[in-house]
């Protein structure tokens, strides 16, 4: 770094400069490519361009100098590479010179020069002009060793720099979003932003992050969820909505959980469970479209997305998982004794309906790889879910299983404001007694409610989960800038 940082005030005591802003380019490196692509080796032609990239290769002989020059990677392209020449002849002694001692792996330089084809038949800019664009302080990591996993996530600079891996990752996200949006968008939902500042937390069982707004003097909490404000817009009067938006749950951090995360919610109005799990399926078919995968590997088997999509409702498929018959009205005792015998983790003090979802989540979720919408949950599942038209005790709601984990969730949603309240006051009374994950009584969601709000089914769509999908990739590496512990 001393060396490089020597060679900086060198450029700049020279009376040049080291991070010049009137630099320009006519044409990216891959509009040199695709244009002058078909030159065959020895071809030369006097089509000038002015390109500009990051060297991550140099080679230096006595009469000429080669360099690789990489460009940023775009929707369509991945960041490409062209060769670009100096010689003796071309630039002149001073240049070349200059080139030679001042330009190091990272730098981003400028070059005017001719298009030609090597001798080796490399398609190359043989330049007539060079400039520094921004001389790098730190080196690159080595091109051909890789990074470490943990590397990767605490330098992603350096990741997408050198790994074209990492720089996919973001391009398939960004493809990915695009997909829903055109799907939500073409099915006449509008897209709205809620706040992400919250005085009361609520839309999900979770554990929140506490703040303070110095303004107010008043506590307020991160969103754990974005349903309860696009609630309000369908009270309002909007038609169908969506957000996708990142949420702050203050619980577990692994393979598949992430403090933040980026979720999607939509609710349509004159719908119901049914109607906004065929929104779900859309909004992952185009997804698999944008990625141009339909089945996909896994250690368990082949997901196909392709395939018929599954309804199972829970209680039916719980007991045919355990070789027993398991109801609502199964006693806590009996289903502490199947997890117990099972070694699962639990609370002796759960309800029966949480110790039956511990053991589903447990037993059953595993084995489900094509997709599957597990249905008829006990209601402590989803609190803000419609109560089942035709089985007391239980929710209209589903969760959707993929490859063996949940990757959605949807729900014919309660739009009746007495029963609201009374959930609601239920939850925020087990909040009192001490549970983290309960969700407050919001007076302000309630009342909006009593407004009186349409019939619907609402979704939620954990975004990076259903990039994990597609790309077999751990939460770290699909959330381009992690949340990490501190190192030291």
């Amino acid at each position: 770094m001393q060396v490089r940082r020597d060679k900086r005030e060198r450029i700049i005591e020279a009376g040049q400069q080291a991070y010049p802003a009137d630099l320009r380019r006519s044409h990216t490196l891959a509009d040199v490519r695709a244009g002058w692509g078909q030159l065959t080796a020895g071809e030369e032609t006097t089509d000038e361009v002015t390109i500009g990239g990051r060297v991550v290769f140099i080679r230096n002989t006595g009469k000429l100098a080669f360099a690789t020059l990489q460009d940023g990677f775009t929707h369509d392209n991945s960041g490409e590479r062209l060769q670009v020449m100096l010689s003796l002849a071309e630039v002149g002694e001073e240049s070349l010179a200059a080139w030679k001692a001042d330009v190091d792996l990272g730098d981003f330089v400028w070059v005017r020069g001719r298009v030609i084809c090597s001798k080796r038949g490399e398609l190359s800019v043989m330049a007539a002009e060079w400039r520094m664009a921004s001389k790098a302080l730190r080196p690159l990591p080595t091109l051909h060793k890789d990074l470490s996993e943990e590397a990767r996530v605490r330098q992603r600079y350096a990741d997408l720099v050198v790994r074209e891996e990492a720089r996919n990752m973001v391009r398939t996200r960004a493809a990915i979003y695009q997909a829903i949006r055109k799907v939500l968008d073409g099915q006449g939902f509008i897209e709205i932003e809620t706040p992400t500042l919250q005085l009361v937390h609520g839309g999900a069982a979770a554990r929140p992050f506490n703040t303070h707004l110095n303004a107010f003097d008043i506590d307020m909490t991160l969103r754990i969820a974005l349903e309860l404000f696009l609630k309000r817009a369908m009270v309002g009067g909007a038609d169908r909505v969506y957000e996708m938006g990142r949420i702050f749950r203050n619980e577990g951090i692994d393979s598949s959980h992430s403090a933040e995360f980026t979720m999607l919610e939509a609710y349509m109005s004159w719908g119901d469970q049914f109607t906004i799990a065929d929104v779900i399926k859309d909004v992952i078919m185009a997804a698999a479209e944008a990625t141009g995968i339909h089945q996909i590997e896994t250690p368990a088997g082949t997901i196909d997305l392709d395939g018929e999509w599954k309804w199972l409702s829970f209680y039916p498929g719980l007991s045919e998982a355990l070789g027993e018959t398991i109801t609502i009205d199964t006693p806590a005792e009996r289903l502490l004794q199947l997890l117990e015998e099972r070694e699962i983790d639990h609370d002796p003090k759960w309800a029966p309906g949480k110790l039956a979802m511990e053991l589903f989540g447990e037993v059953v979720e595993p084995t489900l790889i094509n997709p599957t919408f597990v249905c008829d949950y006990p209601a402590i599942a989803q609190p803000l879910a419609r109560p089942h038209r035709s089985e007391p005790g239980l929710v209209e709601a589903w969760d959707l299983i993929i490859g063996g984990m949940e990757r959605g969730t949807g729900f014919t949603e309660l739009v009746d404001p007495v029963v609201q309240r009374e959930v609601l006051t239920a939850q925020s009374l087990a909040a009192a007694a001490g549970d983290p994950e309960a969700m407050q009584l919001d007076e302000d969601f309630l009342n909006a409610l009593e407004f009186g709000c349409p019939p619907m089914g609402g979704l939620g769509l954990g975004i990076d989960r259903l990039v994990m999908l597609f790309t077999d990739a751990g939460i770290r590496e699909t959330i381009l800038f992690p949340l990490l512990k501190p190192q030291g």
